[in-house]
């Protein structure tokens, strides 16, 4: 799949997924969400303050046809019904409205009606980027700070799983450090090189992995032979897996900002895709986020 377009006519050709929004009185919010509804994408719910919601859609002329309000005193509470709801397999997929962060993921891990699952939750970013032949997948840019050599497995699973929807053959995925040789003593290298391997014992799941790779060596074939790197997911990667969240963030701000790359990023590791996006970002890129949790809901 090249772009996210393609992604988009997936979705209007799957199964309507029940979307439920956590607190949807937020301008760049309502006209994603109602954009869904109107491709006929998703049905949606609106957990919060109806009264706000209905005056921001009038304001701003946006349709809330074919959507359900559902009136809750406080975000924590829309938080709660949000996600209980798609707990209790009411809707497919939760979305953040204007709930905190913070309110929004302790709904999401909560033991009794949230979406925990075996697997820590992590940040999956699906980019169109002007300069690259395909979608490409950066993780983690967003969740998980320092993440240690466990944490990276959860992490390349999760990515895999959101991935494998859009392929016809198993993902390309590339460990990304400061150069594609193995340095003792640095943690990106060292983490890098063990992933590959378990990658080859398929101790990751169905994936093809290289690493360590620089980024010039994951996304360019001739840069990695004039280095002399023979590997099949040089120059061809589908997945990015950074070392940690300074290297995932600075990658995803200078593609979306710099490269002027469309994007779609989800919350994954949890029992159903969760849609988190900034309040930075455009109303396109939370409509997109919405199409990439349809397409990979189960």
């Amino acid at each position: 799949m090249k772009t996210l377009n393609e992604l988009l006519e997936r979705a209007r050709t799957a199964k309507t997924r029940r979307l439920a929004v956590a607190e949807g009185a937020d301008i760049a919010v309502l006209h994603a969400v109602s954009e869904a509804s109107r491709q006929d994408l998703v049905s949606p719910v609106l957990f919060g303050n109806v009264d706000e919601t209905r005056r921001l859609a009038a304001e701003n002329q946006i349709s809330l046809d074919n959507m359900e309000l559902v009136d809750c005193p406080s975000p924590e509470v829309a938080a709660r019904e949000a996600v209980s709801c798609v707990n209790r397999k009411e809707a497919d997929i939760v979305m953040k409205g204007l709930v905190g962060t913070d309110v929004y993921l302790r709904a999401i891990l909560n033991k009794e009606w949230g979406l925990r699952t075996k697997s820590i939750l992590s940040h999956v970013a699906l980019f169109e980027i002007p300069a690259y032949h395909k979608l490409l997948l950066v993780t983690d840019a967003a969740m998980n700070i320092a993440p240690d050599l466990e944490q990276k497995v959860h992490i390349t699973k999760n990515a895999a799983n959101f991935m494998k929807p859009l392929l016809t053959e198993p993902p390309k995925v590339a460990f990304i450090a400061h150069n594609e040789k193995v340095a003792p003593g640095i943690p990106a290298s060292e983490d890098a090189a063990m992933l590959r391997v378990m990658a080859d014992r398929g101790q990751l799941g169905d994936i093809v992995a290289d690493g360590p790779l620089a980024f010039d060596n994951a996304i360019s074939r001739e840069a990695a032979e004039h280095k002399g790197i023979i590997s099949p997911v040089a120059g061809d990667t589908d997945i990015v897996v950074c070392p940690e969240i300074q290297s995932g963030n600075a990658l995803y701000k200078s593609l979306t900002y710099f490269a002027r790359a469309r994007c779609a990023a989800l919350i994954a590791g949890a029992a159903a895709p969760v849609v988190l996006t900034s309040r930075a970002d455009s109303p396109e890129n939370k409509l997109m986020s919405i199409v990439f949790a349809a397409v990979t809901a189960q």
